[in-house]
């Protein structure tokens, strides 16, 4: 919480700009159609708050991501940072899917209307299905898609949450590749009470192509993922 309001102090002349003028502007879909312009406003608005939370942030991998659009991203959450984390590095656009609750808070709900963002009710059954059948049909017209396969995050440091199968119905829907990412000390960011200048480290991995998981049920592609991720972290933690 201290470095939450740390940063809202560094950045307080230029929220209310952010927040109430650049997002509402990107709101228009008649002067802005694609969410393209609204991503790379983030994007910047990400490396500016990083810097004003003394955020050491270390980013590997980028070589991996796909050369083509249309892939789907699955890190491990470990906290508040990991979203943030992830605007700062991945400068191609990007959707992400997330709980309903969430994208109801304060100024996440601005970002999640502004970049159309899916909010997922996780006690529906029916807009899981439609989730999948709305978001692989995105991802096979180009769009790149985050989503958390663990469903909320860990609260457990460094140790990865079980990843849930149905996650990668997304994948299997779409013949997209899957691109693991390993969020390594983000839970410090804003989850620990200090304002310390802290280190984190994002790892986008080598994708998993249709081909290496076109035979595997959900919950054996879930595996094979958390495993690539957790050999990042044994590795580097």
């Amino acid at each position: 919480m201290k470095r939450i309001i740390l940063v809202v102090l560094r950045c307080i002349f230029k929220l209310p700009y952010w927040w109430f003028y650049k997002l509402k502007q990107y709101q228009n879909k008649e002067k802005y159609p694609t969410i393209d312009e609204g991503y790379q406003f983030i994007h910047n608005v990400a490396d500016e708050i990083v810097k004003k939370a003394r955020v050491d942030l270390e980013c590997y991998g980028l070589e991996n991501l796909p050369q083509e659009n249309g892939y789907l991203i699955t890190p491990n959450h470990q906290g508040l940072f990991d979203i943030v984390a992830v605007f700062k590095t991945h400068d191609k656009t990007a959707k992400f899917v997330l709980k309903k609750e969430l994208a109801s808070t304060i100024l996440i709900k601005d970002v999640v209307k502004t970049l159309d963002y899916y909010a997922l009710d996780r006690s529906n059954i029916r807009d899981g299905a439609k989730m999948v059948k709305n978001v692989s049909k995105e991802i096979e017209a180009g769009m790149n898609y985050v989503i958390y396969p663990e469903g909320t995050r860990s609260k457990q440091g460094n140790k990865i949450g079980e990843f849930k199968g149905g996650t990668f119905k997304i994948a299997l829907k779409s013949h997209c590749p899957i691109v693991p990412v390993a969020m390594i000390d983000c839970y410090q960011v804003f989850d620990n009470n200090t304002i310390k200048p802290v280190k984190a480290q994002i790892h986008y991995l080598k994708p998993i192509e249709y081909d290496e998981y076109k035979d595997l049920k959900t919950p054996e592609i879930a595996a094979l993922v958390q495993s690539r991720i957790q050999a990042c972290m044994d590795e580097y933690c």
